[in-house]
C-alpha cells in the first residue's frame, strides 16, 4: 500500500535453522546502508521466535536511534516525536532521523486495499535476490538446549479476613 518497490531476499535454508535476528538485521543493513535510508520500520516481535530483538539490534549495528514498541510517530525537523508503550504506561520520546523503529500494533488502523490498488502494486518491481549472493555471515548463534512448560501451581484459597491471609502467609509461604 503505497510501496514504489519491493525485495524479496530468498534462502532455502532449512527450518531448524531459520534466520536468527542478527542474521536479519545484517540484511537489512546492508539494504538500508545501499539505498540510503530514512527510517525503518519493523514489527515489534516475529510470530515464530518471539525474541524481540531485531530492532535494536539493527539499530545498534547501524549506530542509529531505536524507538521501540511505537504507537505514535510524528515527524518535524528531521526528527520523529514517537509515543511508546513501557511498563508503566506510556512515554514520549524524540530521536533523530535516520533512525529504526519497532511498532505496537496500534500504530496502524489496517486498510482493504481496493481492485484497481492490487492491480497497481502487481505492476510494480520486486527484485529477487539470494541470501548467499549479499555475503553476509547468517550463521545462527543461538542454540535452544530445551523447552519446557512452567510448574503448574496449586489453586488459590479464599480467605475470610486478613488476620487469616496473615496467618497463612506466616506459615503456609515457600521462601525461594
Amino acid at each position: 500500500m503505497g510501496a514504489d518497490w519491493g525485495i524479496h531476499v530468498q534462502t532455502d535454508m532449512p527450518t531448524d535453522q531459520a534466520l536468527q535476528p542478527l542474521a536479519v538485521a545484517k540484511v537489512f543493513k546492508h539494504f538500508m546502508e545501499e539505498h540510503k535510508f530514512d527510517l525503518a520500520i519493523l514489527g515489534k516481535q516475529a510470530i515464530d521466535d518471539d525474541y524481540v530483538q531485531t530492532g535494536q539490534i539493527l539499530s545498534s549495528i547501524m549506530g542509529v536511534p531505536a524507538a521501540t514498541f511505537s504507537s505514535e510517530i510524528t515527524f518535524a525537523d528531521n526528527r520523529a516525536t514517537v509515543l511508546r508503550e513501557v511498563d508503566f504506561g506510556l512515554q514520549r520520546i524524540e530521536v533523530d532521523l535516520p533512525a529504526v523503529f519497532t511498532c505496537d500494533l496500534r500504530l496502524n488502523t489496517p486498510r482493504f486495499a481496493n481492485v484497481k490498488s492490487i492491480l497497481k502494486a502487481k505492476k510494480k518491481r520486486v527484485d529477487a535476490i539470494k541470501l548467499e549472493d549479499l555475503g553476509i555471515d547468517v550463521t545462527p548463534r543461538i542454540t535452544i538446549e530445551e523447552v519446557n512448560a512452567p510448574e503448574e501451581r496449586a489453586g488459590g484459597v479464599l480467605v475470610a479476613d486478613v488476620d487469616e491471609l496473615i496467618e497463612k502467609l506466616k506459615n503456609e509461604s515457600k521462601v525461594l
